[in-house]
């Protein structure tokens, strides 16, 4: 037998063995077979392809900003999202993750495909009960029926890589039970080797698609998430760091029912935290929530470094503190804690000096923060605007003075698609931190939005002091002397009491003192 017959006979009896192992371990799902997958993308992209070359671009425009092509655009934008959408419901796992992803870039695509792709947020697709018991039987070697006493085979929630069920164990304890999909694992390798081919394919036919950071970020994330037992870790590491925070519910794990695709938490009441029918029910101030969310992720991302990257709506849930909780107003429930960013002390350090620069309007600072975090030449002003999400004209003008309103969005949404290539390359080069925390302050701007509080004072006062004190802190441990350390201790409080002041007279002018005075307390 020659080499060559053997070499292709080895291939093809490879690629008939891979098949039917991954048939096997998936339960001869033949959505799980990567060809299969690969092929269905494959197809996806060529239809979509095709819809804007025969609806689009089949002739020339002269007048790019004509209602005719506007329109054209528009139409041919929902078209191909929604046979995108379709792909993600159809081979799930991973692609509901990017598919989640996207829907959260307001500021990079299309509104078409951003409000499409929402949807994937909270209307991921369901497993029958049958599926998860299985992967119970496997993960902890026990029958579902003697483990619960209840299991409601309705879930709580469903999102890209598991979902989560209420139960009752035997012994009484309402729990939450987070299963993972029982072919995500298993597809994921292919499935993101699949996504960074059709990437590279993307953007060598539209050379201004600059996606390869997103296919980057996956590749680094998704072993992570898919890890149950690091996600309990996380829980409990984030619930000591704010222990302080009496408002701060974090479910805790049960960790006798805890593996790597099984995660047994405390059950907790709840609504999402953009569920404004149930916050007016229940009597909660949005502005309390949006001042404590706000202050919690300050701390997080400026002071300790630990930020929890996936804030979307159905992962903070609001309710009234409860009586003898030792807090008081809202209470926020903080879940899903799969996913968080650890941000280096120069990192922080950095990007504290950027945001005070934008603080001041200081565009030297601007210039000099943005390129110590990656950004080179003149793109930094651009890199403002991606940071705090409004446009340069507000940037310029104060982000805190300038008040957001309907025709500032309409702005960011129509300057966006004509920057969108220097947006890429933006995203391209700058430091890989920095890539969930742009994720992070976007869904956490998209909250404040919801709840109507984006312009509140208190947002920008809050991460002003904590911008200074992680500066504050890292100049300290690099003094090399007493009278320098205290030195640099002394300046830290002379910043926050001019900063105390600043506000305490910002609240008066504009009628908010009572707000800044409890910001004080």
């Amino acid at each position: 037998m020659s080499v060559r017959r053997l070499v292709k006979y080895g291939i093809a009896g490879g690629t008939v063995l891979g098949t039917g192992l991954s048939l096997h371990a998936n339960d001869y799902d033949i959505n799980s077979v990567g060809i299969v997958r690969l092929g269905r993308a494959g197809a996806t992209v060529f239809d979509i392809a095709t819809t804007y070359k025969a609806k689009l671009y089949s002739r020339e425009w002269p007048d790019k900003k004509a209602p005719e092509y506007l329109q054209l655009k528009s139409e041919t934008h929902r078209a191909a999202a929604e046979k995108l959408l379709d792909l993600c419901r159809t081979n799930r796992g991973v692609y509901i993750k990017v598919g989640q992803h996207i829907g959260a870039l307001e500021y990079l695509l299309p509104p078409e495909y951003v409000n499409t792709m929402k949807v994937l947020h909270s209307n991921a697709p369901q497993n029958p009960v049958e599926d998860l018991y299985r992967v119970i039987r496997q993960d902890l070697r026990v029958e579902p029926d003697e483990l619960f006493e209840s299991f409601d085979p309705q879930p709580l929630g469903t999102a890209s890589l598991a979902q989560v069920h209420r139960a009752t164990l035997r012994d009484g304890r309402e729990v939450a039970v987070k299963v993972q999909h029982p072919y995500v694992k298993g597809n994921s390798i292919v499935d993101i080797k699949t996504m960074e081919v059709l990437v590279k394919l993307v953007a060598w036919t539209f050379p201004d698609f600059k996606f390869q950071w997103l296919v980057d970020e996956s590749k680094r994330n998704l072993p992570v998430e898919l890890d149950f037992a690091n996600e309990g870790r996380n829980a409990d590491k984030v619930r000591e760091m704010f222990r302080h925070y009496r408002w701060l519910k974090i479910p805790g794990v049960i960790w006798e029912y805890t593996t790597s695709r099984v995660l047994m938490m405390e059950y907790t009441k709840g609504g999402q935290v953009n569920d404004l029918e149930y916050i007016q029910r229940e009597r909660l101030d949005p502005y309390d929530i949006a001042n404590k969310i706000g202050q919690l992720y300050a701390n997080m991302i400026f002071l300790k470094g630990f930020v929890h990257s996936d804030p979307h709506p159905g992962n903070i849930l609001v309710r009234k503190a409860a009586p003898g909780s030792g807090g008081s107003g809202t209470e926020i429930v903080l879940l899903d804690h799969g996913l968080y960013a650890e941000l280096s002390e120069k990192f922080r350090y950095n990007y504290s000096k950027l945001w005070l620069s934008i603080l001041r309007v200081d565009q030297a600072g601007m210039k000099k923060y943005a390129q110590a975090l990656g950004v080179e030449g003149s793109m930094w002003g651009l890199f403002a605007c991606m940071v705090t999400g409004r446009p340069w004209n507000s940037v310029i003008h104060g982000v805190d003075k300038v008040k957001q309103d309907d025709a500032e969005k309409e702005l960011i949404q129509n300057e966006g698609k004509l920057v969108l290539p220097h947006i890429s390359d933006v995203l391209e080069k700058v430091d890989r931190q920095m890539l969930l925390v742009l994720k992070t302050n976007d869904l956490i701007r998209g909250i404040e939005t919801t709840l109507k509080t984006q312009n509140r004072m208190t947002a920008f006062w809050v991460m002003s002091k904590c911008c200074v004190k992680s500066i504050g802190s890292q100049e300290y441990l690099a003094a090399s002397g007493t009278w320098t350390k205290l030195a640099t201790c002394l300046r830290e409080q002379w910043a926050i009491l001019k900063l105390n002041l600043y506000y305490l007279y910002r609240g008066i002018v504009t009628l908010h003192l009572f707000s800044a005075i409890k910001m004080i307390l």
